[in-house]
């Protein structure tokens, strides 16, 4: 259980890297071209045979970005970033789907915090010792790093001020920010996908993969329009006497509307989670047709033991609160934590088959299980 609520505790906040490359003022105008879509988080300007990236929003509130040239040869200067990159070490599972899609997964050499992997190819990995523990994700062991000695690092951060990465970076490792949890859309997530192919000269590669979930989702989205039925729905769950749940612009709350949802909380301002009093949120969702994400509950006696308001919910009563968190790997990493961002057209295929079973009779769950 300690793991589960660590993880949960870790997703609340986001999931997560810093980078103290070049910083330039973001008002700097650009003449690149650029075939990113929906992210706004980054973006791959080319101008002939020069490449460029920039990672806009590194951080929440972040002022400045962060820019790289990206060359073929040794890099000159810390603006530069040498391409394809051979090795790399991530720091969130999130960032390990792209690299299985481009069928680089052995590109990965190490990882903190292992067992929080779910994926089976990965887990292969980490069994033959081919992706290297390094500890804690807020302490990576250094002295193990340096003998990695990987191209890059790739990481999330909260904010701009992070010891460990500062420390990576003057052992001579590069250190590139991923913002991709900070993305308003579930395709703006998904997008960030074409950052590895830009670092790996797989760039074909990730286009047309992101071009098939981005039809995918799309395609779902206008088959949830059928539905004339907007079930209500509530989400998340209590924390330490406190309910979190998903904010109105937040890209959990933009899967409830493409799923023709009446999300209670729709019309809530933030990108992140609300942070709820129970009588509140009981109040507005005590009659919720449905309840998504309750936290690490197996089943509803669990849930309801957990606490009593539970039990007087509508939801509750009428057995229809699903999860996602009880679909793990066999370390007991949650696999909606890793997979989800970079394949929203799945969750919303999820969240539809809930709300709307009708109207995809053949589709099976990839996240959520229903509590029992």
């Amino acid at each position: 259980m300690k793991i589960y609520k660590l993880t949960f505790s870790i997703f609340l906040i986001a999931t997560l890297v810093i980078s103290c490359n070049s910083k330039v003022s973001n008002k700097i105008q650009e003449t690149s071209n650029s075939n990113i879509k929906y992210a706004h988080g980054f973006e791959i300007l080319k101008n002939g045979t020069k490449k460029t990236l920039i990672i806009k929003m590194p951080y929440p509130g972040a002022i400045e970005e962060f820019r790289y040239n990206l060359v073929s040869k040794k890099p000159s200067n810390k603006n530069e970033l040498q391409t394809p990159v051979n090795s790399i070490v991530v720091t969130s599972t999130t960032h390990i789907p792209a690299l299985e899609m481009l069928n680089i997964e052995n590109k990965l050499v190490g990882f903190p915090n292992t067992d929080f992997i779910s994926s089976k190819k990965t887990r292969e990995l980490v069994k033959q010792n081919k992706v290297v523990e390094l500890g804690h994700p807020d302490h990576i062991n250094t002295e193990t790093l340096l003998d990695l000695n990987p191209d890059i690092v790739m990481g999330f951060a909260i904010n701009s001020n992070n010891k460990m990465f500062e420390t990576i970076e003057k052992l001579g490792i590069p250190v590139l920010f991923n913002g991709d949890w900070l993305e308003e859309t579930p395709l703006g997530r998904a997008e960030w996908i074409k950052l590895y192919g830009v670092l790996f000269n797989k760039e074909k590669e990730a286009d047309s993969i992101f071009k098939v979930i981005e039809k995918n989702y799309l395609e779902a989205k206008e088959i949830a329009k059928k539905s004339t039925i907007k079930p209500s729905v509530m989400c998340g769950g209590l924390y330490k006497d406190v309910w979190y749940l998903p904010a109105g612009n937040s890209f959990e709350a933009a899967f409830l509307r493409d799923a023709n949802t009446n999300y209670l909380w729709n019309n809530s301002t933030g990108k992140g989670s609300l942070s709820l009093n129970v009588e509140n949120v009981f109040e507005k969702g005590k009659d919720a047709d449905i309840w998504l994400s309750p936290g690490f509950y197996k089943t509803l006696n669990d849930l309801g033991e957990e606490h009593f308001i539970y039990t007087k919910l509508k939801s509750y009563n009428s057995k229809n609160i699903y999860s996602y968190n009880n679909t793990t790997g066999e370390t007991g990493g949650v696999w909606y934590f890793e997979l989800a961002p970079t394949r929203p057209d799945l969750v919303l295929k999820d969240i539809i088959k809930i709300a709307h079973p009708n109207l995809l009779p053949d589709y099976e769950f990839t996240f959520y299980q229903k509590l029992k």
